[in-house]
């Protein structure tokens, strides 16, 4: 019966994966278009919609990887997955500040 749990919960885990990282791309995508659309008719907030896009997709990539912890069977694993993690939130953080100083420099 262990098992059985265990592979559901592996199973729904890995969907919820992939739902969030279909997510997290396809916003990159939206973001992407708006973003040369914005470009082509020459807005000021260009970079600032990019980078709002780009941040919100990596919100939702971060998580798919915080929820991909609760899986991994071996260290190894679990370092990759933390590597991943603590890479993201540098650059989710590196991205909030670039948001800011834009927002700052069109406000």
């Amino acid at each position: 019966m262990y098992h059985v749990i265990e592979n559901l919960f592996t199973q729904v885990v890995q969907f919820c994966i992939i739902g969030l990282e279909f997510v997290g791309v396809a916003i990159i995508i939206v973001a992407a278009a708006k973003a040369l659309i914005s470009y082509l008719r020459h807005r000021q907030s260009v970079r600032l919609d990019l980078a709002k896009g780009i941040a919100l997709a990596l919100e939702f990539k971060l998580g798919s990887e915080v929820l991909r912890t609760t899986i991994v069977r071996d260290f190894e694993e679990l370092a990759i997955a933390g590597a991943i993690v603590v890479l993201r939130a540098a650059i989710t953080f590196l991205i909030h500040w670039e948001i800011k100083n834009e927002e700052a420099r069109l406000g």
